[in-house]
């Protein structure tokens, strides 16, 4: 075709306007074109689609291939392609275009030649152009458009390709032949197609067109309201309310929201909530533009209906002149336009969407009693995706009120069958641990927008605790709209949530806001997410945060304070966040803010070292800091930390309770700080000293502290430090102290030789000691050196509830004395055994003294020598972990 026929043909196709159908394809490409965003990164003329097609045209290949879903502009950018060659702008190295559009051709079931094609289906292709095209067809650029609709794959592989212009084959032959270069070898080739894996074979650049995001959206609004208020009226409550659909990038779905919100403004209607509500305005507006009483409107929707059904049952989604006839489409010849597009004969939906809510609202305007909501949702299975989500909402009279005065009453009896299914269905989704289902439960809830439904569907049964993370912005909408009704929401997990955005978050504010515990483990927080988070915190009920493996670093942090100064968080935990020196400062006037109820905070793993720490001291001597737990694990501490802690101790200020410094080298000087501290009537503490590099040198400090009568200290854990024996029995004459106040002990993997645990036997006879809990596990001092403890179970002095002594070579031959002091002590529950040498043989009396003891609740002997006979043995008692 030549440029004046190309130019004559683009003006004058694309039909009249409609709601569903579009703007006039003129109006579109020749006014202020909007170009769709491509799958190219950046917003500048090298990422435009114009750019790229110009680009890969004038490579080697010069093949592009457009993907995109329905409606995302693809034919209007290929239509503007054409308009700007045909107007001299762009493409001028091509004297000749030839343009098919295929689904016209293959609604037509014909085979074809080349030379048919260019002639009788190219837009009256003079006989003389023929020949030139087929002599220079480095010339041409060929130009298909719904490349999908070819009925085959295009491996050439498949086919016996075509070299002769005037054999017939198949279309998909045809195709094929052309593209894989058998005809017009050297020809330029630009086609665009929905998603299909059969172009998977075609080589050349392959654009993904993603339609209109929402600076596109904004350009078109612009473009289409007149008045800026209402534009920005339109826009705002577009994106809150059907922004996060995959059909908002649609430019076909925007000038119908356009139309309907014009429409709906210029009347003082109020504009839909939801996209349901906006389907019911469209089928409204639609069925008002007909000159039909209300017997003839609920014909033609059931009509439609039984079209809708069948579309979407047949692969091909269309339905013939004949198949229309018999659907009793006969008598509303009017409508056709209005609804449906007709290409080649064949007729089909402008959207899918519209298709299934035509579906949803005949099923419920049927009045037979043929098919029940079972029946049709299996038979739909797989090929709709919205049907259900409709259903909900018709369901609700509210929402289908306004339909009702034009189509009279929906079938009340489907309308029920429908509720009975939701409440099954949703019951056993909402029980299960498939977020999947939720979200879609929750979906269907939003569209419904009943708040009593709300609640009669998730009950108290329902596991709303698991994780949502990774949630899609439809998913945050409809979450946020069922907790917000919910009103108090326990816990909002979004655990792993790869990318946290503020778009996410902005739409989640209120529902953070009502929980009361926030987890956001494992998960990134997108910078835009984190002044979002702060304001739910600062004006919500959240008393427990969860930022751990966040990768939050010092700048997200400063934007998270605000929230944190003035809120009800209670516990904070922030391990492996990336926090340095740098964020200390801002941590501090969180703590002294005086509103700040901050009293549990988890910083493990952060490198603050000795300057940040030094720091965050200074707000243990503020009266303001309601600090009780502060964790501490491998922060990168010294001595000089520790002395700055001490201070604070000492100062008579700090409420701190219980202090993890696990993993810190905090030396003989640190511990002597300590020491300290713990002699101090106003120390209150719990201290997690695991693994500090600890020696015997310590140990005299540590017995001077606990034999102290002002110290009150209850929990102290060296586990992981080399105290040697005479450190370790140090620490036993401290124990016999009476009134020392210790009740855990923690000595895991110290060195401890088979003396220690003698001495340790002795104080638990003692009836001077408190232990409760004792952990000596790791220690090789075999059943001899544990004898010991067993005979001190089994006095009536002793108080032991835990015992850990996992790996200390026990063996068959401790097990007399085993069973013998659980079944003498009153007071052990829980004996921790793992990796031990037990075998078969001691499984009987394990499992009988188990099931006799009233105090045992749990004994662990996993990792132990044990045969698959005896896990069958072991299963009898639900008391034995193995």
């Amino acid at each position: 075709m030549d440029k004046d026929m190309m130019l004559t043909h683009i003006l004058k196709s694309g039909g009249a306007s409609t709601l569903l159908g579009g703007d006039q394809t003129v109006n579109v490409i020749s006014k202020k074109f909007i170009s769709p965003q491509t799958d190219r990164d950046g917003n500048d003329r090298l990422s435009s689609l114009d750019h790229i097609i110009h680009t890969a045209l004038s490579e080697e290949s010069q093949h592009v291939i457009l993907f995109g879903p329905e409606g995302s502009g693809k034919t209007s950018a290929l239509e503007k392609l054409l308009l700007d060659w045909a107007k001299g702008e762009r493409l001028q190295n091509f004297t000749k275009i030839l343009h098919f559009r295929l689904r016209e051709l293959s609604a037509l079931n014909k085979m074809f030649s080349l030379q048919m094609l260019m002639l009788q289906h190219c837009d009256h292709i003079p006989p003389e152009s023929v020949s030139l095209i087929l002599e220079r067809p480095k010339e041409v650029l060929v130009v298909f458009d719904d490349l999908d609709q070819c009925e085959h794959n295009l491996d050439p592989s498949l086919f016996t390709l075509c070299a002769d212009p005037n054999q017939v084959a198949s279309l998909s032959c045809l195709v094929a032949s052309l593209l894989h270069g058998s005809m017009l070898k050297g020809a330029a080739f630009v086609g665009v197609s929905r998603p299909t894996d059969r172009l998977k074979h075609l080589s050349g650049t392959q654009v993904n067109l993603l339609g209109f995001l929402k600076p596109q959206r904004e350009a078109y609004f612009n473009g289409f309201f007149t008045d800026p208020t209402s534009t920005n009226k339109a826009m705002v409550h577009m994106e809150r309310t059907l922004g996060f659909y995959d059909i908002s990038t649609s430019p076909r779905f925007c000038w119908t929201v356009c139309n309907i919100y014009k429409s709906l403004m210029d009347s003082g209607g109020k504009l839909p909530e939801t996209l349901s509500q906006l389907y019911v305005s469209v089928l409204v507006h639609l069925l008002q533009t007909l000159s039909l009483n209300e017997s003839s409107k609920k014909e033609l929707v059931l009509v439609l209906g039984k079209t809708a059904s069948h579309c979407s049952l047949e692969q091909n989604l269309s339905c013939t002149k004949e198949e229309m006839d018999l659907f009793g489409f006969e008598p509303f010849p009017t409508a056709v336009d209005i609804f449906l597009r007709v290409t080649g004969g064949t007729f089909s939906f402008h959207s899918q969407m519209m298709q299934e809510f035509l579906l949803a609202v005949s099923f419920f305007l049927d009045k037979s009693k043929s098919e029940g909501v079972d029946e049709m949702l299996e038979k739909h299975k797989d090929r709709v995706k919205f049907l259900d989500v409709f259903l909900s909402a018709l369901s609700e009279p509210v929402q289908r009120k306004p339909l009702e005065t034009q189509l009279g009453e929906l079938n009340p009896d489907r309308i029920t069958d429908f509720k009975r299914w939701f409440k099954n269905t949703s019951d056993v989704s909402l029980k299960g641990w498939y977020k999947e289902k939720h979200h879609h439960c929750f979906h269907l809830l939003h569209q419904a927008q009943n708040e009593d439904l709300v609640k009669e569907i998730v009950t108290s049964s329902a596991r709303i605790g698991i994780s949502y993370g990774d949630l899609s912005l439809q998913d945050c909408v409809t979450l946020n709209y069922v907790f917000t009704c919910l009103g108090d929401v326990k816990t909002l997990n979004l655990y792993r949530s790869r990318n946290f955005t503020g778009e996410q978050a902005e739409m989640l504010r209120p529902t953070m806001s009502l929980s009361r515990e926030i987890q956001l483990l494992d998960s990134f927080l997108n910078t835009a997410a984190v002044p979002h988070l702060a304001s739910a915190l600062s004006r919500g009920l959240t008393t427990a945060l969860d930022l751990s493996n966040t990768r939050l670093g010092d700048e997200k942090f400063k934007l998270l304070c605000p929230g944190l100064r003035d809120c009800k968080l209670q516990t904070l935990k922030l391990t492996v966040c990336r926090l340095t020196e740098a964020s200390c400062e801002d941590l501090v006037s969180v703590l002294t803010s005086g509103t700040s109820q901050l009293s549990d905070l988890d910083l493990r793993c952060n490198q603050i070292e000795d300057p940040g720490f030094i720091i965050v001291c200074k707000a243990l001597h503020s009266p303001h800091c309601k600090l009780q737990k502060l964790l501490l694990h491998g922060c990168g501490l010294t001595e000089t930390s520790i002395e700055a802690l001490s201070a604070a101790l000492l100062s008579g200020q700090s409420q701190l309770r219980k202090v993890n410094l696990r993993l810190n080298k905090i030396g003989l000087r640190g511990v002597e700080a300590l020491a300290k501290s713990l002699q101090d009537p106003h120390c209150r503490l719990q201290l997690d000293l695991f693994d500090c590099q600890l020696t015997d040198e310590c140990c005299p400090c540590l017995k001077e502290a606990l034999m102290s009568e002002h110290c009150s200290l209850s929990e102290l854990d060296l586990s992981v430090n080399d105290l040697g024996q005479e450190g370790a029995l140090l620490l036993c004459q401290a124990l016999s102290r009476p009134g020392c106040p210790l009740e855990k002990l923690g000595l895991i993997r110290c060195e401890l030789r088979a003396s220690t645990f003698k001495e340790l036997g002795s104080v638990l006879r003692s009836g001077t000691s408190g232990l409760k809990s004792l952990l000596v596990g790791m220690n090789s001092v075999g059943d001899q050196g544990v004898k010991h403890l067993w005979d001190a179970v089994a006095h009536p002095s002793c108080l032991l509830e835990e015992l850990d002594l996992e790996m200390t070579g026990l063996t068959d031959a401790c097990v007399d004395d085993l069973c013998a002091a659980i079944r003498a002590s009153h007071t052990l529950k829980t004996l921790e055994l793992r990796n031990n040498s037990l075998t078969d043989a001691s499984v009987p009396a394990l499992v009988q003294i188990m099931q006799e003891s009233q105090n045992m609740l749990e004994m662990n002997l996993k990792y132990n020598d044990f045969s698959e006979e005896a896990f069958n043995l072991l299963e009898e008692c639900d008391k034995i972990r193995y």
